[in-house]
């Protein structure tokens, strides 16, 4: 049985459909979990659901205060065990049209921030000895997709960082993985047309969307001891949408 007692867990970007199901897996299985996010309305519904969280409305595009969010978060629990990387942003366009402050948002919030945010979370870890990162990417950092080239760059950057950081962590009981999503009903989906979400669909071999539950029961076990030896992964959870 997996149980995260005692352990500080970051959850980013918690006010989304997947970042709710992340909380509520990890707060189910005794963990104290604290969420950000940039919604303070959804913040606050958060923190009427599961009273025990604590929330925190924050930025991560603001780089130059990641740092200090860090050791915030830090000094709040006492000691920060295991960093969920699940904050992102798009701003689709095709490539000829994608102008130079598009390509550079998605890239900053996607990649340079989840690097940051890890980077400083590492330091923490490496002091308690232990520490899970687990960075969301997508399905499209390994298949490309039409109006997302900045998208599929930054999720795919994810990936080659993580492992990265992975080889670099490895002896310090400290892993980096991955989970790759598929088409996941969720905040990013609700909004495509039927008829679109019907073609998505029927690209799907089991004929359905995933879950944020289907997102949060694989990163429990990736941020669990049952884990340990498992390091610089990429897990997809698409239905086998994308086989690697």
């Amino acid at each position: 049985m997996i149980n995260f007692k005692n352990k500080n867990i970051l959850i980013t970007g918690a006010t989304g459909g997947i970042g709710n199901s992340l909380v509520k897996k990890f707060i189910s299985l005794g963990g104290n979990v604290y969420g950000s996010g940039t919604n303070t309305e959804k913040l606050d519904l958060i923190k009427r659901n599961f009273p025990n969280i604590k929330v925190k409305k924050f930025d991560i595009s603001e780089h130059q205060k990641i740092e200090e969010f860090i050791e915030n978060v830090a000094l709040e629990m006492g000691g920060l065990d295991i960093l969920i990387n699940n904050a992102g942003k798009n701003v689709d366009n095709l490539s000829l049209r994608m102008k130079d402050d598009e390509w550079k948002k998605v890239i900053d919030i996607n990649l340079t921030s989840t690097f940051l945010l890890s980077k400083h979370s590492i330091k923490k870890m490496l002091k308690g000895k232990f520490g899970r990162i687990i960075n969301i990417t997508s399905v499209v950092g390994h298949t490309g997709n039409v109006g997302q080239s900045n998208y599929a760059a930054s999720k795919a950057g994810i990936i080659g960082m993580s492992k990265s950081l992975a080889i670099e962590y490895a002896k310090k009981n400290i892993t980096v993985n991955c989970i790759s999503p598929g088409f996941i009903d969720s905040d990013m989906t609700k909004n495509i047309a039927e008829k679109i979400k019907l073609y998505l669909t029927s690209r799907i071999p089991m004929g359905k969307l995933g879950t944020g539950e289907d997102v949060s029961n694989c990163a429990a076990f990736l941020s669990s001891e049952q884990s340990s030896y498992i390091t610089g992964e990429t897990i997809h959870v698409n239905g086998g949408m994308y086989m690697s």
